[in-house]
């Protein structure tokens, strides 16, 4: 059956840690899909307003995308939906997180960064460019929130340990592990792979035709709404388990060859 749908995580799938843009590489892999009559774009916990930044201002490179770990997504550059989180949730997260040392609560109004709760020091060890762009805040924004994460200083077992202690504590909310120190807070129930199942059955595109690929715990979902998912060589055991193809690293561009081939109606993968 022919792909019709290609989505891929940024942060450690087609962008490694640390780097500002993907390579012109991925960027023409990209328009090769799309030249081929491919929906393709990004799967991301970013903003949406971030993405093109990535792509080197490439805006077609993001026309079809999940930001925000699916709370909003786009197609034609068009925003078709968006979720909110429940502010309860976020204040029990909070007071919570009061009896964990060296951890806080971001949340964001827009696309601005709001240290809710913690400290900018603590911040700046688990994800350095919030610290610096971020504004402190004594409460919650009353406007819809679209974005929050929990960080806390330490290795990636005592991030699942406190993130899985702070899961149980609400059924409105759920949060995922991308990334040592750092969580994803979603809507119960609501997470790129269902953000995938709504966009499938607004293009009308079955879950068979669609090719995703990532890297870590808040690719989980999106591993499990498609039979075709794929995990780069870096990504985090539990994503690497839970794919059903594996491929090279990050750094090698194994996602743009992954797609430069599916473009060509090659199929790159072997079980």
């Amino acid at each position: 059956m022919a792909i019709k749908l290609i989505l891929t995580d940024i942060d450690g799938t087609i962008m490694p840690y640390g780097k500002r843009q993907v390579t012109q590489r991925c960027r023409a892999a990209f328009h090769a899909a799309m030249d081929a009559g491919i929906l393709v774009g990004p799967a991301s916990g970013r903003f949406f307003s971030w993405i093109p930044n990535f792509f080197g201002g490439d805006e077609a490179c993001c026309q079809t995308a999940l930001a925000t770990n699916g709370m909003q997504i786009y197609l034609e550059g068009r925003k078709v939906l968006q979720k909110e989180l429940p502010p309860a949730a976020l204040r029990t997260i909070m007071g919570a997180l009061r009896d964990v040392p060296q951890s806080g609560l971001l949340v964001f109004e827009g696309a601005r960064p709001l240290l809710v709760q913690g400290s900018r020091d603590d911040l700046a060890i688990a994800f350095p460019s919030y610290a610096k762009t971020c504004e402190d805040v004594d409460a919650l924004p009353e406007a819809g929130i679209t974005k929050a994460n929990v960080f806390l200083v330490g290795d990636l077992e005592r991030t699942r340990e406190v993130v899985g202690a702070l899961d149980a504590l609400t059924d409105e909310v759920d949060l995922d592990v991308p990334q040592p120190m750092f969580s994803n807070v979603v809507p119960a129930g609501w997470n790129k792979g269902a953000a995938l199942r709504w966009l499938c059955e607004r293009v009308g595109v079955a879950p068979e035709e669609t090719v995703v690929f990532g890297d870590a715990g808040n690719d989980l979902q999106m591993f499990a709404a498609t039979p075709n998912s794929v995990a780069v060589a870096n990504a985090l055991p539990e994503a690497r388990d839970a794919a059903r193809y594996h491929i090279g690293p990050v750094e090698d561009d194994a996602v743009p060859a992954a797609i430069e081939a599916l473009a060509r109606g090659e199929w790159p993968f072997a079980d």
